[in-house]
């Protein structure tokens, strides 16, 4: 009984809420590069997320290196409301060494939850993958899982998995080398863990790579 009025208080409170989104329009010079629909609030209603280029540049040459935004729309009686805009979980458009071969981002929604995946290559032979994941929850979006593979083209494979709600914590380090005369090849790794953590992060808060903890046993930290 306690759940079924906790859903329906949650329900009263977006219904209010939605009364005062502003109407979305796409932005001048913004150009769209992904968009996704689902259901993020549990109301049987489907969501938009776009992702768009803006028109604003990361440096003053002329460099094509746009900062990215999306905004997370609701429907209301046939017209686009926007519900929710970040600039702070997305790279700009020149990230990484061949960023004109850098494909877009890629959004998915699943189980009431948004994920965003980024792929882009830090150099000739190492890509790097993240990807994170956002529920509404306690009136906000909260980001509770992070995906981070780097992966170089036969030495070696590093994979971090975090899932903030249950606090479990996946290390794997895969060796190998390029070079068949070498006889010496670290170890691989797999480590399991729990790690409390105390507060989730706000989606407008998070920026990747600005919060780390330590791995206990391998004397390295953990980015995210």
């Amino acid at each position: 009984m306690k759940q079924l009025f906790s859903l329906a208080t949650s329900l009263l409170v977006l219904g209010l809420h939605a009364q005062n989104l502003k109407d979305f329009a796409v932005p001048n010079g913004y150009q769209k590069i992904a968009e996704a629909k689902g259901d993020l609030d549990k109301d049987g209603k489907d969501e938009t997320v776009i992702i768009f280029n803006t028109d604003k540049k990361t440096h003053l040459d002329d460099r094509d290196d746009f900062l990215r935004s999306f905004f997370i729309l609701k429907d209301i009686d046939g017209q686009l409301k926007i519900w929710k805009e970040n600039n702070s979980v997305l790279f700009s458009s020149g990230m990484g060494f061949y960023p004109e071969d850098n494909a877009p981002p890629e959004i998915s929604i699943k189980n009431n939850s948004l994920s965003i995946t980024q792929i882009f290559n830090t150099n000739s032979r190492h890509t790097q993958t993240y990807k994170h994941t956002f529920r509404f929850q306690n009136a906000d979006f909260y980001l509770i899982g992070s995906s981070d593979r780097f992966e170089d083209t036969c030495d070696f494979n590093y994979l971090n998995e975090i899932n903030f709600s249950t606090g479990k914590v996946i290390v794997d380090e895969e060796h190998a080398s390029c070079d068949e005369d070498v006889k010496v090849i670290p170890k691989d790794i797999h480590k399991e863990l729990i790690h409390p953590f105390k507060t989730l992060i706000k989606m407008n808060n998070f920026r990747i790579g600005e919060n780390k903890f330590k791995i206990p046993g391998l004397k390295r930290e953990i980015y995210y």
